[in-house]
């Protein structure tokens, strides 16, 4: 029998992005009882006696701020490639991690970003402020035509049994209010469903007047939400990347709003919460 995930890990550089990312993990936390575990990743082995201790400094004063005291290790590596080994490793259920948005190495910060959220089993909460709010008050759920949407509802189920968020169910749409066959199919999933878990909920239309993406943050910023739900796409390929992917746009969004980015391969019936079917 697997051991039930309780630990959401925080990659942690130092950063004041890197303290907000601890600050969603502390309030998730709460909501989940779980613990928090902070990774550093090294550059070089020589290095991780003199950052063992400094992030055991930290961790001390995040106590005395905070009243958590997470646990911590600093680790030689790649961020590619030890983030995902240590969420194997301490069996997590989630990673927090910081970002700094557009400006400078956005594109880089983005694409290493969505590469270590592709190849992860456990969805990744990306944050590039502090949290507004001590709860979950406004979730924007986006839909389009893609077949992933209807694994996120399970996901807007799992958070509803700790914070009840109002879920805004944002639909593709053009500036015709026209939504095509395959989005409303999924519209019409998502709202029987979401009737059917008592989950409370409002429909609302993009304008169609730009892209999706930017519509999507436009809306979660004009209702001042707290958290936008997002699925990476299939077999993501290279060159999507480079060029922007939706979900690269969402992830690093310019009005800082938090996203919960969930890997299709997710399965939510080990997290040991029970009751999604």
């Amino acid at each position: 029998m697997d051991t039930p995930k309780n630990t959401i890990l925080v990659p942690f550089d130092f950063t004041e992005v890197a303290d907000n990312a601890v600050q969603h993990a502390i309030k998730v936390a709460k909501e989940l009882d779980a613990k928090i575990h902070l990774l550093h990743i090294a550059k070089k082995e020589e290095q991780i006696s003199e950052l063992e201790t400094k992030l055991r400094e930290h961790v001390e004063s995040l106590k005395d701020q905070w009243g958590v005291q997470p646990g911590y290790s600093v680790k030689e590596g790649t961020i590619f490639k030890t983030i995902n080994a240590v969420v194997e490793e301490l069996n997590c259920i989630l990673v927090v991690m910081g970002t700094h948005g557009m400006k400078g190495l956005q594109k880089l910060t983005g694409s290493w970003a969505l590469k270590v959220i592709v190849g992860s089993k456990i969805p990744y909460l990306v944050v590039q402020s502090a949290p507004k709010r001590a709860d979950y008050q406004k979730v924007v759920f986006p839909i389009d035509y893609k077949a992933e949407n209807k694994e996120k509802l399970k996901w807007i189920q799992f958070l509803y049994q700790f914070s009840k968020p109002k879920v805004y169910i944002y639909a593709a749409a053009t500036k015709e209010g026209i939504i095509d066959s395959r989005t409303k199919a999924n519209v019409v999933f998502s709202k029987k469903y979401l009737e059917e878990k008592g989950v409370d909920y409002e429909l609302v239309l993009s304008e169609g007047t730009t892209s999706f993406s930017q519509e999507t943050i436009q809306f979660s910023e004009k209702i001042d939400a707290d958290l936008v739900l997002v699925m990476t796409t299939r077999d993501i390929a290279f060159h999507d990347y480079v060029l922007g992917a939706y979900e690269q746009y969402i992830i690093a969004n310019s009005a800082k709003m938090p996203v919960l980015v969930i890997n299709p391969r997710t399965d939510l019936m080990k997290y040991g919460y029970g009751g999604f079917g």
